[in-house]
């Protein structure tokens, strides 16, 4: 049945058209419905579907991208539960196991903001957690070089093809994440460019992957506000970074604070909020682990 999955999923309909479709129908008659219909309504969507999955396998695999089906070993189980989840994801990389935090704000950010991204980045590796956020211009990108920088590991969710880096000029970047033991992903296939409808819905990919949300800088329309949303439908703590209350940039984040989100300073006051969130650094635990293996108060010196 993934094959049928597999091709529905290169036909390119809304994730949300698609998830009623699949939850209706099933595999199996949803592709016989988009194949097979005579009134127009799937004609471009057939197109995509009409190849075997045997040919996309082969196209696949010479892009370097995995797919993972959702119920299959390796789709994230945090993932799985939030309302119309991905059928299916194509990744580059490995998904990181472990609790993940989401940094997300405006394209259009200021010098303050992006630098502030880059230190909660680094923070965030440093304390052992997963970096996840949009690979956009901006407060996204600038996250995730904190984090690639600090050595930690991310996930950039694509809102395009796996093979279609957007921007282009984070293409390095999202080749740093892959081979530092992170992953770039998307559930638009190979091919898919990234018209602006498909960028809200993914969206929901990001905060369904976190334990929190952080929004450093956003205006008040755009899509680290719809990622708030999202993360309040499912049950996601989020954290916002005050601002300047005339700044058009720091307005999205006041309003959040205003209506409830845990308000967040430097990157120790990010650690510090997250932990109670998240539970203890799993950087911190590790070390504290090591040191009582010695049995000697951390001196490591043989008995």
């Amino acid at each position: 049945m993934t094959d049928e999955r597999l091709r529905l999923a290169f036909a390119g309909l809304h994730p949300e058209r698609l998830a009623r479709l699949l939850e209706r129908y099933g595999p199996s008659r949803s592709l016989r419905m988009v194949l097979g219909a005579t009134d127009g309504s799937f004609a471009w969507a057939a197109k995509g579907a009409s190849v075997d999955a045997a040919t996309r396998r082969e196209e696949l695999a010479g892009l370097g991208v995995a797919t993972v089906f959702r119920g299959a070993p390796g789709y994230p189980h945090r993932l799985a539960a939030i309302p119309e989840p991905p059928d299916v994801l194509f990744v580059r990389g490995d998904i990181p196991a472990g609790q993940a935090v989401a940094v997300v704000g405006t394209r259009r950010c200021t010098a303050y903001g992006r630098s502030l991204a880059t230190e909660y980045g680094a923070a965030i590796a440093a304390a052992g957690w997963v970096l996840v956020s949009g690979l956009a211009r901006g407060i996204d990108g600038a996250a995730h070089t904190g984090t690639v920088g600090a050595g930690g590991r991310g996930v950039a969710v694509l809102g395009c093809g796996p093979d279609i880096l957007y921007p282009p000029e984070h293409r390095s970047l999202a080749d740093r994440l892959v081979d530092a033991g992170g992953a770039v992903i998307t559930e638009y296939p190979p091919g898919t460019v990234p018209e602006p409808w498909r960028f809200p819905p993914r969206n929901r990919i990001i905060t369904g992957l976190v334990g929190a949300l952080v929004v450093v800088e956003a205006a008040v329309t755009g899509g680290a506000l719809i990622s708030a949303g999202y993360a309040l439908t499912q049950g996601i703590p989020v954290l916002a970074v005050p601002g300047d209350v005339r700044r058009a940039t720091s307005t999205g984040c006041n309003l959040l604070i205003r209506d409830g989100a845990h308000p967040v300073l430097d990157p120790d006051d990010l650690v510090e909020e997250l932990s109670l969130i998240l539970g203890p650094p799993p950087a911190v635990a590790a070390a504290g682990a090591a040191v009582a293996g010695t049995g000697d108060g951390g001196r490591g010196e043989a008995p």
